[in-house]
C-alpha cells in the first residue's frame, strides 16, 4: 500500500515499542497455554470465559497495532552538518519567551510525544510552527494564546 502512514520514532522510541511487542506476544503465548475458561453448555455464559476472551482480544488488538507502527516506523536520525541549524524531527530546541522565560523541547513523532517530559509532538501546534526554522527567528505560536517565542539554540543528540 502507498498511503500507509509513516510513525516516525527515536531509537529509543523504536526499541521501546519492540520491547513491548515481544513481552505482549510472551504474554498472549503464556495465556493461551493456561487453561481456559470453559464455555458453559448452558444458556448461561461463563463470566470468567468472558473476561478471558475480552482480555485476549484487547491482548491482540494491540499486538496488531504494534506490528503496524514496526511495519511503518521511520528512525529518526540526525540530519546532515548543514541542516543542523534548522528545526526538525529530532531536534531539541530552546525558545525564550519575550519576558525571558526559557523553555526546551524536543520535536518528536506522535507516539513519543509526552509534554512532561519535554517531547512534543511535531503535529502539534508548537512543533509544527517550530519545523524549518533557524536559531535567531521568531516564531508565533497561538495556541490557545498568542505567544512569541525566539529560537535560542538547536541540537540533535539522536544516536
Amino acid at each position: 500500500m502507498a498511503n500507509e502512514k509513516k510513525f516516525y520514532l527515536t531509537k529509543e522510541g523504536l526499541e521501546r515499542l519492540k520491547k513491548e511487542y515481544k513481552e505482549l506476544k510472551k504474554f498472549r503465548l503464556a495465556k493461551t497455554k493456561g487453561e481456559v475458561p470453559r464455555l458453559w453448555h448452558s444458556e448461561d455464559l461463563n463470566p470468567e470465559y468472558l473476561s478471558f476472551q475480552e482480555d485476549l482480544n484487547f491482548l491482540e488488538s494491540r499486538i496488531q497495532e504494534l506490528e503496524y507502527v514496526l511495519k511503518n516506523a521511520e528512525l529518526i536520525k540526525n540530519p546532515l552538518k548543514n541542516r543542523q541549524n534548522i528545526v526538525d524531527l529530532g531536534a531539541t530546541v530552546t525558545l525564550e519567551e519575550p519576558d525571558g522565560h526559557i523553555n526546551e523541547f524536543m520535536v518528536v513523532g506522535t507516539l513519543e510525544a509526552n509534554p512532561s517530559e519535554g517531547k512534543i509532538s511535531s503535529d502539534s501546534p508548537v512543533g509544527k510552527t517550530l519545523l524549518g526554522h533557524r536559531v535567531g527567528e521568531e516564531v508565533i505560536i497561538t495556541s490557545p494564546i498568542k505567544v512569541v517565542y525566539k529560537i535560542k539554540k538547536i541540537r540533535y543528540n539522536l544516536s
